[in-house]
């Protein structure tokens, strides 16, 4: 197919340097090599963790800049490299920024999904022969955990593409890319929620809300969501939250409110916002008595303390990576359960922008006014 061979000149955010606004750029997509996928991005999320390492670097391992943000895409096949079976040229499919190889031992266990494969490679931004597909003004842009979705196209490697059902609407299900797949498996598959339980999410952004849709998928009984912004309490009740709570109405401490609310700590507890005070809050909030929390808000290199008693007494505390999903077997399936109405993904949807608005997704984001921004390309 002579048309895979060649470069595709398309636009792309480019994050040039940490702490500047992205900018829209033409870039060169090369073809892809061996065991490569090249993707036209149709839809993609943007998450906090994009912001995150643009921004908040203090808080984040470094990444190789120029970059190439965005991990919450979908999209459909534009070429496939030699040797690449497991999808073909219009598939529509999801890029993963987790892969599954299905033959290293750890895709081998039923005990985890952090596949090996590339690991160290995508995490530098590259793929598996040490560079990336794309390039700008003749400079070698990384790729954000090897994928990229802030671009028109991208190439990503073969076991880090997953193919979903061809009426499965792009603009809704590339939120299982990262956010809804992450929050919900949290709850049903790490934290395992069980039914008639009492379980609290701290955090109602995305990956919160989807918690909330996983605890009541799961059959919990009391879901008390929590979040510091008030306005988050009708939208949580769509998902499933029985009651709302906001830290900022009480003078004690959120655990210790919750702790007299549930009868000594509740269940399950979720954290779903990478805030290292927050996640001591949801610790001490479940019940000493087997209560289960559940780490889910992404932070790199800052410090959680606990005290021995937090843990001693019977507590469990356990984190999730893309919510525990084998990510090439789980995603499909996902998208299945949405579009059979198992799974709520459109009200996560609170702005559509086009990929020259990028930066005002940032915006609405971290001014709690989107739940989740669309960019449609």
């Amino acid at each position: 197919d002579s048309a895979s061979l060649c470069v595709i000149k398309c636009k792309a955010a480019v994050a040039w340097e940490p702490g500047k606004a992205l900018s829209i750029e033409e870039v060169e997509v090369a073809p892809p090599k061996a065991h490569e996928v090249r993707i036209k991005i149709v839809a993609s999320g943007v998450c906090h963790s994009d912001w995150a390492y643009l921004y908040d670097v203090a808080k984040m391992k470094p990444r190789p800049f120029p970059l190439i943000l965005g991990h919450e895409g979908a999209g459909i096949v534009e070429s496939v490299g030699p040797g690449v079976t497991k999808v073909s040229k219009g598939d529509k499919v999801i890029p993963l920024f987790l892969p599954q190889c299905g033959q290293c031992e750890r895709c081998l266990s039923p005990k985890t999904n952090l596949c090996t494969k590339n690991w160290d490679k995508t995490q530098q931004g590259v793929l598996a022969d040490g560079t990336s597909r794309i390039t700008c003004k003749n400079q070698q842009i990384y790729q954000f955990i090897g994928i990229s979705t802030f671009s028109e196209y991208t190439v990503v490697p073969e076991d880090n593409v997953t193919k979903i059902h061809p009426d499965a609407p792009l603009d809704k299900v590339c939120l299982l890319g990262c956010g809804v797949s992450t929050g919900y498996g949290a709850a049903v598959n790490t934290g395992k929620v069980e039914s008639g339980s009492t379980c609290a999410v701290f955090g109602l952004g995305a990956v919160g809300l989807a918690a909330v849709m996983g605890c009541k998928a799961a059959g919990a009984s009391r879901i008390i969501a929590v979040d510091i912004n008030p306005d988050k309490s009708e939208i949580a009740k769509t998902f499933g939250a029985t009651e709302f709570l906001n830290p900022k109405d009480h003078s004690k401490p959120i655990q210790e409110v919750l702790r007299k609310l549930t009868n000594g700590g509740v269940d399950f507890s979720l954290e779903c916002v990478g805030n290292v005070g927050v996640m001591r809050a949801a610790v001490e909030a479940c019940s000493p008595a087997g209560g289960i929390c559940v780490i889910v808000g992404w932070i790199e290199v800052e410090e959680l303390s606990l005290a021995p008693l937090d843990i001693l007494l019977g507590r469990t505390l356990k984190g999730t990576y893309f919510g525990g999903w084998k990510s090439v077997d789980a995603v499909p399936r996902l998208v299945q359960d949405y579009m059979s109405g198992k799974l709520l993904l459109d009200e996560f949807v609170t702005h559509r922008l086009t990929l020259d608005q990028v930066n005002q997704a940032f915006d609405h984001m971290i001014n709690g006014r989107s739940i989740r921004t669309v960019i449609e390309m």
